[in-house]
C-alpha cells in the first residue's frame, strides 16, 4: 500500500532503473506519512560521502504542538541503501548524466520503505506524445465500455 507518490515523476522523467531503499525518519514523521500526509514534489536523491539522501520530501509533523521546535520539514533523510547500490548509483549518475528520482513511499510490514529511480529528463515534446497517448486510451476505453 503506498503512503504518498511522486505523480509528476512518470511525466516529467523517462524511468530507467528502479531500488527499494529504507529511510530513516523520526516517530512523528512515520505516523504523519501513514496517515497520508507528505509530497514528493520536486524531491530528489543526493549522494554525499558514500550516502544517499532524499532532498526535498516535504513531511509534515503530526501533531504540531508535539514536535520539537526546531523541525524542519523539508529536511534532508538518509536512504538505507548497500554500498553495491550506492556504488552501481554514482557511477550511473556520474557516467549518464541522470537524475535520481523518489517514486513512491510505502510500507512494507512495519517498515517504510521508499522506490527510487534512475531516469532521464524528457523534453517536451516527449511530454506532449505522453498526453496523446493517455488521452488515445482514454477514448478507446471509453469506446469499449459503451458496446
Amino acid at each position: 500500500m503506498s503512503l504518498i507518490t511522486n505523480k509528476k515523476a512518470r511525466f516529467n522523467y523517462e524511468i530507467l532503473d528502479t531500488y527499494v531503499a529504507g529511510i530513516e525518519l523520526f516517530g512523528f514523521e512515520v505516523k504523519s506519512l501513514k496517515a497520508g500526509q507528505g509530497s514528493l514534489e520536486g524531491a530528489h536523491i543526493t549522494i554525499r560521502g558514500g550516502e544517499a539522501y532524499v532532498v526535498g520530501m516535504f513531511v509534515p509533523p503530526y501533531q504540531p504542538a508535539n514536535t520539537p521546535k526546531d523541525y524542519d520539514p523539508y529536511r534532508n533523510r538518509k536512504l538505507l541503501l548497500t554500498k553495491k547500490e550506492i556504488s552501481e548509483l554514482v557511477s550511473i549518475d556520474q557516467k549518464n548524466r541522470l537524475t535520481i528520482v523518489p517514486l513512491s513511499v510505502y510500507n512494507k510490514g512495519p517498515k517504510v520503505k521508499i522506490d527510487i529511480a534512475t531516469a532521464k529528463g524528457k523534453k517536451k515534446f516527449d511530454k506532449r506524445e505522453t498526453l496523446k497517448k493517455r488521452d488515445t486510451e482514454r477514448e478507446i476505453g471509453r469506446d469499449f465500455k459503451d458496446r
